[in-house]
């Protein structure tokens, strides 16, 4: 694959480097903390906790001020090489545009996160280009997926699951390009609040059954008729769970995706297994993206550099607002 449009990939942290876990969204429990520092030091990282990562507001994981602090400290830091959140839940999108993005771009280290953490993985590409990893700690696969992509710097290769329902809903066809979404209700919402250009761009979308089918062909419409869709080059669907035997009158998920996606005319690849659910896989988000319905894959450059490096003294640099 060519070179990417500008995405900064960050140096990959290596055994002995600091990584601090932060709660941008809703709070988690002690337990999964706990959970999560267990998994990064048995990959020879210094789990360091955020100040605010267990502080509890609502159903978020303290003020909006203190939430915003963890994250520009942990970037600002340069003893710290990855930041990684916690959950997400609720309350990323309140404080993505509020970010220091000066101190990213000073030195760019890799955000570690998905679903309303895909609202900060939007924010730092739109501003700054960076990165990132559509990634879980929580179970074997998921954790040996994210060690992958964040410390080997390895590109992924995501097989279609012939299994999926997304698969039925697919358009055939080849794209290239930037690889950039996660959770479909937060890429919606951020339309008119900070979306970036998704021109140019393979747009992966994955979500969780909440409502209905309506859930779905609202945020899908809403991304269509607002022109976000314009210029995208092709679509990855990852996992959408609790659709599977789920119908309303007659249609299923399928239905709505092919209603709502076909008619864009770019290639539609289902059946990637990201997202919500028992331990999925994970996936570089910012990278250079090869999308394929014929070979069934979608095969992304790495999310940080294995270079060696000293990655104290980064040499990726932001190239402006997209």
């Amino acid at each position: 694959m060519t070179a990417s449009r500008g995405t900064v990939v960050a140096p990959a942290p290596r055994p002995g480097d600091h990584v601090r876990l932060v709660s941008p969204a809703s709070f988690p429990s002690r337990e999964l903390v706990a959970e999560a520092a267990a998994v990064l030091e048995s990959w020879g990282l210094v789990v360091e906790i955020g100040t605010h990562a267990l502080d509890r507001w609502g159903y978020m994981a303290g003020r909006d001020e203190d939430r915003l602090a963890d994250l520009d400290d942990a970037f600002r830091d340069p003893a710290v090489r990855a930041v990684i959140a916690t959950r997400g839940g609720a309350g990323a999108y309140r404080i993505a545009d509020d970010l220091d993005f000066a101190a990213v771009r000073a030195d760019p280290k890799p955000l570690v996160g998905f679903s309303d953490i895909t609202a900060l993985h939007l924010a730092l590409w739109r501003h700054c280009g960076l990165a990132g990893i559509h990634g879980f700690l929580a179970g074997p696969r998921s954790a040996a997926a994210t060690r992958r992509l964040l410390m080997d710097g390895e590109p992924a290769v995501l097989h279609r699951d012939p299994r999926a329902m997304t698969v039925e809903a697919e358009v055939p066809g080849a794209a290239t390009g930037d690889l950039v979404g996660g959770n479909l209700g937060t890429v919606a919402h951020a339309v008119g609040a900070g979306l970036p250009s998704l021109a140019g761009t393979i747009l992966f979308l994955e979500a969780e059954r909440t409502i209905g089918l309506g859930q779905i062909d609202r945020q899908l419409t809403q991304l269509i008729r607002s022109g976000a869709l314009d210029g995208v080059r092709g679509i990855a669907l990852g996992r959408f769970p609790g659709f599977e035997d789920y119908t309303d009158r007659g249609w299923t998920l399928v239905d709505v995706f092919k209603d709502r996606l076909g008619s864009l005319g770019v290639p539609v690849l289902g059946g990637i297994d990201v997202g919500h659910g028992a331990d999925p896989l994970s996936l570089p988000l910012g990278p250079l993206a090869v999308l394929d319905t014929a070979a069934g894959t979608l095969s992304v450059e790495p999310a940080v550099s294995s270079e060696d490096a000293d990655p104290r003294f980064p040499r990726a640099k932001c190239e402006g607002l997209r």
